[in-house]
Protein backbone atom coordinates (compact mmCIF):
# COMPACT_ATOMS: atom_id res chain seq x y z
CA UNK A 1 0.00 0.00 0.00
CA UNK A 2 1.91 2.97 -1.33
CA UNK A 3 -0.03 5.83 0.26
CA UNK A 4 1.83 9.03 1.10
CA UNK A 5 0.35 10.91 4.05
CA UNK A 6 1.56 14.50 4.13
CA UNK A 7 2.24 16.04 7.52
CA UNK A 8 2.87 19.62 6.40
CA UNK A 9 -0.53 20.38 4.87
CA UNK A 10 -3.84 21.40 6.43
CA UNK A 11 -5.78 18.34 5.23
CA UNK A 12 -6.18 15.93 8.19
CA UNK A 13 -4.45 12.57 7.89
CA UNK A 14 -7.71 10.60 8.00
CA UNK A 15 -9.09 12.64 5.09
CA UNK A 16 -5.91 12.00 3.07
CA UNK A 17 -6.23 8.27 3.75
CA UNK A 18 -9.94 8.39 2.89
CA UNK A 19 -9.08 10.04 -0.46
CA UNK A 20 -6.43 7.41 -1.27
CA UNK A 21 -8.76 4.49 -0.50
CA UNK A 22 -11.73 6.10 -2.26
CA UNK A 23 -9.70 6.71 -5.42
CA UNK A 24 -8.48 3.10 -5.48
CA UNK A 25 -12.05 1.84 -5.04
CA UNK A 26 -13.41 4.08 -7.82
CA UNK A 27 -10.54 3.05 -10.15
CA UNK A 28 -11.33 -0.62 -9.51
CA UNK A 29 -8.09 -1.45 -7.74
CA UNK A 30 -10.36 -2.67 -4.96
CA UNK A 31 -13.40 -4.16 -6.71
CA UNK A 32 -16.90 -4.86 -5.49
CA UNK A 33 -16.76 -7.58 -2.86
CA UNK A 34 -13.03 -7.21 -2.20
CA UNK A 35 -11.88 -7.09 1.39
CA UNK A 36 -9.69 -4.14 2.32
CA UNK A 37 -6.47 -4.71 4.27
CA UNK A 38 -7.07 -4.74 8.01
CA UNK A 39 -6.92 -1.47 9.94
CA UNK A 40 -3.72 -2.60 11.65
CA UNK A 41 -2.02 -3.37 8.32
CA UNK A 42 -3.08 0.00 6.87
CA UNK A 43 -1.86 1.75 10.02
CA UNK A 44 1.51 -0.01 9.84
CA UNK A 45 1.95 0.75 6.12
CA UNK A 46 1.03 4.43 6.39
CA UNK A 47 2.46 5.24 9.80
CA UNK A 48 -0.95 6.28 11.10
CA UNK A 49 -2.73 5.20 14.26
CA UNK A 50 -5.46 2.57 14.13
CA UNK A 51 -7.91 5.21 15.36
CA UNK A 52 -7.04 7.47 12.40
CA UNK A 53 -7.58 4.54 10.01
CA UNK A 54 -10.91 3.85 11.69
CA UNK A 55 -12.01 7.46 11.09
CA UNK A 56 -11.25 7.06 7.37
CA UNK A 57 -13.11 3.74 7.27
CA UNK A 58 -16.12 5.32 8.98
CA UNK A 59 -16.29 7.98 6.25
CA UNK A 60 -16.03 5.40 3.49
CA UNK A 61 -18.87 3.46 5.09
CA UNK A 62 -21.03 6.57 5.54
CA UNK A 63 -20.72 7.40 1.85
CA UNK A 64 -21.42 3.87 0.63
CA UNK A 65 -17.96 2.79 -0.53
CA UNK A 66 -17.47 -0.02 1.98
CA UNK A 67 -19.37 -2.11 4.50
CA UNK A 68 -17.95 -3.21 7.83
CA UNK A 69 -18.81 -6.77 8.81
CA UNK A 70 -18.35 -7.86 12.39
CA UNK A 71 -15.26 -10.02 12.92
CA UNK A 72 -14.70 -10.11 9.14
CA UNK A 73 -13.39 -6.68 8.17
CA UNK A 74 -14.25 -4.05 5.58
CA UNK A 75 -15.63 -5.02 2.18
CA UNK A 76 -16.13 -2.88 -0.93
CA UNK A 77 -19.79 -2.35 -1.84
CA UNK A 78 -19.26 0.42 -4.39
CA UNK A 79 -20.64 -0.31 -7.86
CA UNK A 80 -19.94 2.27 -10.55
CA UNK A 81 -22.69 2.33 -13.16
CA UNK A 82 -23.92 -1.19 -12.50
CA UNK A 83 -27.50 -0.27 -13.29
CA UNK A 84 -27.04 1.99 -16.33
CA UNK A 85 -28.20 0.26 -19.48
CA UNK A 86 -29.47 -2.90 -17.73
CA UNK A 87 -33.12 -1.97 -17.84
CA UNK A 88 -33.52 -3.58 -14.44
CA UNK A 89 -35.28 -1.75 -11.66
CA UNK A 90 -33.26 -2.28 -8.54
CA UNK A 91 -33.71 -0.93 -5.05
CA UNK A 92 -36.10 -0.53 -2.18
CA UNK A 93 -39.71 0.49 -2.51
CA UNK A 94 -40.71 3.93 -3.78
CA UNK A 95 -40.94 6.80 -1.33
CA UNK A 96 -44.46 7.99 -0.73
CA UNK A 97 -45.19 11.70 -0.61
CA UNK A 98 -46.37 12.14 2.97
CA UNK A 99 -45.62 14.63 5.69
CA UNK A 100 -42.59 16.80 4.83
CA UNK A 101 -39.32 15.88 6.49
CA UNK A 102 -38.27 18.75 8.72
CA UNK A 103 -34.74 19.90 8.01
CA UNK A 104 -32.52 21.53 10.59
CA UNK A 105 -32.40 25.31 10.80
CA UNK A 106 -29.03 26.96 10.83
CA UNK A 107 -29.96 29.07 13.90
CA UNK A 108 -27.27 31.59 13.06
CA UNK A 109 -26.32 33.74 16.11
CA UNK A 110 -28.04 37.12 15.77
CA UNK A 111 -25.23 38.84 17.66
CA UNK A 112 -22.71 37.76 15.01
CA UNK A 113 -25.03 38.82 12.21
CA UNK A 114 -25.74 42.25 13.67
CA UNK A 115 -22.04 42.87 14.33
CA UNK A 116 -21.30 41.98 10.72
CA UNK A 117 -24.00 44.37 9.48
CA UNK A 118 -22.53 47.25 11.47
CA UNK A 119 -19.08 46.48 10.09
CA UNK A 120 -20.38 46.53 6.51
CA UNK A 121 -22.08 49.90 7.07
CA UNK A 122 -18.87 51.28 8.51
CA UNK A 123 -16.53 49.82 5.87
CA UNK A 124 -18.59 50.33 2.72
CA UNK A 125 -20.73 53.40 3.48
CA UNK A 126 -22.68 54.64 0.46
CA UNK A 127 -21.43 51.79 -1.72
CA UNK A 128 -24.28 49.71 -0.31
CA UNK A 129 -26.61 51.89 -2.41
CA UNK A 130 -24.91 51.00 -5.70
CA UNK A 131 -26.46 48.68 -8.26
CA UNK A 132 -25.26 45.10 -8.23
CA UNK A 133 -23.67 43.50 -11.31
CA UNK A 134 -26.03 41.09 -13.08
CA UNK A 135 -24.48 37.95 -11.61
CA UNK A 136 -23.76 39.43 -8.16
CA UNK A 137 -20.87 41.23 -6.46
CA UNK A 138 -17.45 39.98 -7.45
CA UNK A 139 -16.41 40.01 -3.77
CA UNK A 140 -19.21 37.61 -2.83
CA UNK A 141 -18.55 35.31 -5.78
CA UNK A 142 -14.85 35.19 -4.84
CA UNK A 143 -15.71 34.42 -1.22
CA UNK A 144 -18.05 31.60 -2.24
CA UNK A 145 -15.39 30.07 -4.52
CA UNK A 146 -12.80 30.14 -1.73
CA UNK A 147 -15.25 28.62 0.75
CA UNK A 148 -16.27 25.79 -1.60
CA UNK A 149 -12.64 25.02 -2.48
CA UNK A 150 -11.50 24.66 1.12
CA UNK A 151 -14.62 23.02 2.54
CA UNK A 152 -16.06 20.96 -0.33
CA UNK A 153 -13.14 20.39 -2.75
CA UNK A 154 -15.14 22.21 -5.43
CA UNK A 155 -13.01 24.20 -7.83
CA UNK A 156 -14.66 27.11 -9.68
CA UNK A 157 -13.84 30.64 -10.83
CA UNK A 158 -15.92 33.65 -9.72
CA UNK A 159 -17.07 33.97 -13.33
CA UNK A 160 -18.89 30.64 -12.92
CA UNK A 161 -20.96 31.89 -9.96
CA UNK A 162 -24.41 33.46 -10.29
CA UNK A 163 -26.05 35.05 -7.25
CA UNK A 164 -29.84 35.04 -7.01
CA UNK A 165 -32.73 35.66 -4.63
CA UNK A 166 -33.21 32.07 -3.49
CA UNK A 167 -33.63 28.76 -5.27
CA UNK A 168 -36.76 29.67 -7.25
CA UNK A 169 -34.99 32.58 -8.95
CA UNK A 170 -32.19 30.24 -10.02
CA UNK A 171 -34.70 27.64 -11.27
CA UNK A 172 -36.13 30.39 -13.47
CA UNK A 173 -32.71 31.16 -14.95
CA UNK A 174 -32.14 27.49 -15.75
CA UNK A 175 -35.58 27.16 -17.34
CA UNK A 176 -34.98 30.27 -19.40
CA UNK A 177 -31.65 28.99 -20.72
CA UNK A 178 -32.72 25.40 -21.42
CA UNK A 179 -36.42 25.72 -22.27
CA UNK A 180 -35.71 24.39 -25.78
CA UNK A 181 -34.99 20.99 -24.23
CA UNK A 182 -38.77 20.63 -23.66
CA UNK A 183 -38.40 17.80 -21.09
CA UNK A 184 -36.68 17.83 -17.69
CA UNK A 185 -36.46 14.78 -15.41
CA UNK A 186 -37.27 15.45 -11.75
CA UNK A 187 -37.69 13.33 -8.64
CA UNK A 188 -41.08 12.08 -7.49
CA UNK A 189 -41.77 13.28 -4.85
CA UNK A 190 -39.83 16.54 -5.00
CA UNK A 191 -40.08 20.16 -3.89
CA UNK A 192 -43.25 21.37 -5.61
CA UNK A 193 -41.72 24.70 -6.68
CA UNK A 194 -39.34 22.85 -9.02
CA UNK A 195 -42.15 21.49 -11.18
CA UNK A 196 -44.14 24.71 -10.90
CA UNK A 197 -41.28 26.86 -12.25
CA UNK A 198 -40.35 24.53 -15.09
CA UNK A 199 -43.98 24.01 -16.11
CA UNK A 200 -44.45 27.79 -16.32
CA UNK A 201 -41.92 27.75 -19.19
CA UNK A 202 -43.87 24.96 -20.96
CA UNK A 203 -41.22 22.42 -19.97
CA UNK A 204 -42.60 18.93 -19.45
CA UNK A 205 -41.50 17.38 -16.16
CA UNK A 206 -40.82 13.64 -16.36
CA UNK A 207 -41.36 12.57 -12.75
CA UNK A 208 -39.10 9.65 -11.84
CA UNK A 209 -39.89 7.50 -8.82
CA UNK A 210 -37.62 8.23 -5.88
CA UNK A 211 -36.78 5.12 -3.88
CA UNK A 212 -34.95 5.03 -0.59
CA UNK A 213 -31.61 4.69 -2.44
CA UNK A 214 -32.32 7.28 -5.14
CA UNK A 215 -34.13 7.53 -8.48
CA UNK A 216 -35.45 4.26 -9.92
CA UNK A 217 -32.76 3.03 -12.34
CA UNK A 218 -35.14 1.74 -15.01
CA UNK A 219 -37.16 4.95 -15.08
CA UNK A 220 -33.96 7.02 -15.31
CA UNK A 221 -32.73 4.94 -18.25
CA UNK A 222 -36.07 5.16 -20.08
CA UNK A 223 -36.55 8.91 -19.57
CA UNK A 224 -36.44 11.02 -22.73
CA UNK A 225 -34.95 13.93 -20.81
CA UNK A 226 -31.36 15.14 -21.15
CA UNK A 227 -31.59 17.32 -18.05
CA UNK A 228 -31.99 15.81 -14.59
CA UNK A 229 -32.86 17.93 -11.56
CA UNK A 230 -31.90 16.03 -8.42
CA UNK A 231 -31.43 16.70 -4.72
CA UNK A 232 -28.90 14.01 -3.76
CA UNK A 233 -28.77 14.97 -0.09
CA UNK A 234 -31.89 15.04 2.09
CA UNK A 235 -34.29 15.40 -0.83
CA UNK A 236 -37.46 17.28 0.11
CA UNK A 237 -40.00 16.06 1.23
CA UNK A 238 -38.72 12.45 1.39
CA UNK A 239 -35.44 12.99 3.23
CA UNK A 240 -33.67 10.55 0.85
CA UNK A 241 -29.87 10.79 0.56
CA UNK A 242 -28.23 8.82 -2.24
CA UNK A 243 -24.97 6.95 -1.82
CA UNK A 244 -21.89 7.26 -4.00
CA UNK A 245 -22.87 4.39 -6.32
CA UNK A 246 -26.10 6.15 -7.23
CA UNK A 247 -24.21 9.42 -7.76
CA UNK A 248 -21.94 7.68 -10.25
CA UNK A 249 -25.04 6.25 -11.92
CA UNK A 250 -26.44 9.76 -12.39
CA UNK A 251 -23.14 10.98 -13.84
CA UNK A 252 -22.90 8.00 -16.20
CA UNK A 253 -26.48 8.65 -17.35
CA UNK A 254 -25.66 12.28 -18.16
CA UNK A 255 -22.42 11.37 -19.95
CA UNK A 256 -24.15 8.69 -22.02
CA UNK A 257 -26.65 11.15 -23.51
CA UNK A 258 -24.53 14.32 -23.34
CA UNK A 259 -26.90 15.58 -20.69
CA UNK A 260 -26.87 17.99 -17.77
CA UNK A 261 -27.42 17.41 -14.06
CA UNK A 262 -28.87 20.16 -11.88
CA UNK A 263 -27.58 19.40 -8.40
CA UNK A 264 -29.84 21.03 -5.83
CA UNK A 265 -27.92 20.77 -2.54
CA UNK A 266 -29.81 23.19 -0.32
CA UNK A 267 -29.23 21.24 2.92
CA UNK A 268 -25.95 19.43 2.34
CA UNK A 269 -23.77 21.49 4.69
CA UNK A 270 -25.75 20.44 7.76
CA UNK A 271 -24.92 16.74 7.42
CA UNK A 272 -24.02 14.83 10.60
CA UNK A 273 -21.14 13.15 8.77
CA UNK A 274 -17.59 14.05 9.81
CA UNK A 275 -16.96 14.91 6.16
CA UNK A 276 -19.13 17.15 3.98
CA UNK A 277 -21.20 15.40 1.32
CA UNK A 278 -19.25 14.82 -1.89
CA UNK A 279 -20.95 16.86 -4.58
CA UNK A 280 -21.74 15.69 -8.09
CA UNK A 281 -20.12 18.93 -9.30
CA UNK A 282 -16.80 17.95 -7.71
CA UNK A 283 -17.06 14.32 -8.82
CA UNK A 284 -17.62 15.44 -12.41
CA UNK A 285 -14.79 17.96 -12.31
CA UNK A 286 -17.30 20.75 -12.88
CA UNK A 287 -18.36 19.35 -16.26
CA UNK A 288 -22.01 18.77 -17.11
CA UNK A 289 -23.25 19.63 -13.59
CA UNK A 290 -24.93 22.85 -12.45
CA UNK A 291 -24.69 23.22 -8.67
CA UNK A 292 -27.28 25.14 -6.63
CA UNK A 293 -27.27 26.06 -2.96
CA UNK A 294 -28.76 28.71 -0.71
CA UNK A 295 -28.13 30.28 2.69
CA UNK A 296 -31.72 29.85 3.84
CA UNK A 297 -31.00 26.65 5.77
CA UNK A 298 -27.59 27.56 7.12
CA UNK A 299 -28.30 31.14 8.23
CA UNK A 300 -32.04 31.87 8.20
CA UNK A 301 -35.13 31.34 6.01
CA UNK A 302 -35.30 35.15 5.86
CA UNK A 303 -32.02 35.24 3.94
CA UNK A 304 -33.24 34.89 0.37
CA UNK A 305 -29.83 34.46 -1.22
CA UNK A 306 -28.79 31.50 -3.32
CA UNK A 307 -25.96 30.82 -5.71
CA UNK A 308 -25.36 28.65 -8.73
CA UNK A 309 -22.11 27.25 -10.14
CA UNK A 310 -22.20 26.70 -13.88
CA UNK A 311 -19.66 24.73 -15.94
CA UNK A 312 -17.18 26.86 -17.86
CA UNK A 313 -18.54 25.70 -21.21
CA UNK A 314 -21.99 27.04 -20.27
CA UNK A 315 -20.85 30.55 -19.33
CA UNK A 316 -21.51 32.02 -22.75
CA UNK A 317 -25.04 30.67 -23.03
CA UNK A 318 -25.96 31.91 -19.54
CA UNK A 319 -24.43 35.32 -20.24
CA UNK A 320 -26.19 35.59 -23.56
CA UNK A 321 -29.63 34.63 -22.29
CA UNK A 322 -29.72 36.02 -18.75
CA UNK A 323 -27.15 38.83 -18.40
CA UNK A 324 -29.81 41.47 -19.09
CA UNK A 325 -31.42 40.60 -15.75
CA UNK A 326 -30.50 42.69 -12.72
CA UNK A 327 -29.33 40.78 -9.67
CA UNK A 328 -32.33 40.94 -7.29
CA UNK A 329 -30.23 40.70 -4.09
CA UNK A 330 -29.50 44.11 -2.48
CA UNK A 331 -25.82 45.05 -2.42
CA UNK A 332 -25.92 45.53 1.36
CA UNK A 333 -26.99 41.91 1.89
CA UNK A 334 -24.32 40.71 -0.49
CA UNK A 335 -21.63 42.62 1.41
CA UNK A 336 -22.89 41.17 4.70
CA UNK A 337 -22.75 37.64 3.34
CA UNK A 338 -19.29 38.30 1.89
CA UNK A 339 -18.06 39.37 5.33
CA UNK A 340 -19.62 36.33 7.05
CA UNK A 341 -18.01 33.90 4.61
CA UNK A 342 -14.62 35.64 4.34
CA UNK A 343 -14.20 36.14 8.09
CA UNK A 344 -14.78 32.46 8.87
CA UNK A 345 -17.90 33.18 10.96
CA UNK A 346 -20.05 31.20 8.52
CA UNK A 347 -17.83 28.09 8.61
CA UNK A 348 -17.49 28.23 12.39
CA UNK A 349 -21.26 28.33 12.62
CA UNK A 350 -21.64 25.36 10.24
CA UNK A 351 -19.16 23.34 12.31
CA UNK A 352 -21.02 24.17 15.54
CA UNK A 353 -24.34 23.06 14.09
CA UNK A 354 -22.89 19.84 12.73
CA UNK A 355 -21.28 18.99 16.08
CA UNK A 356 -24.60 19.66 17.81
CA UNK A 357 -26.51 17.45 15.36
CA UNK A 358 -23.96 14.63 15.73
CA UNK A 359 -24.45 14.65 19.50
CA UNK A 360 -28.22 14.41 19.00
CA UNK A 361 -27.70 11.28 16.86
CA UNK A 362 -25.50 9.49 19.39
Amino acid sequence: MNYRIETDIKTPAYIQLYDHLKNDIVKGIYKYGDKLPSKRIIAADTGLSVITVQHAADLLQEEGYIETRERSGCFVIFKAGDFIGTGISVGPAPIAASEPIKTGSGDFPFSVLSKCMRKVLSDHGERILERSPSFGLLELREAICSYLARSRAMEADPSQVIIGAGAEYLYNLIAQVFRSEKVFAIEKPSYDRIRAVYSSYDIECDELTLRSDGIDSKELKNSKARILHTTPFNSYPSGVTVDVSKKHEYLAWAKERNGIIIEDNYDSELTVSHKPEESLFAMAGGKGVIYLNTFSQTISPAVRIGYMLIPKDMQDIFSGKTAYRSCPVPVFEQYVLTELVSSGDFERHINRVRRKKRKMHI
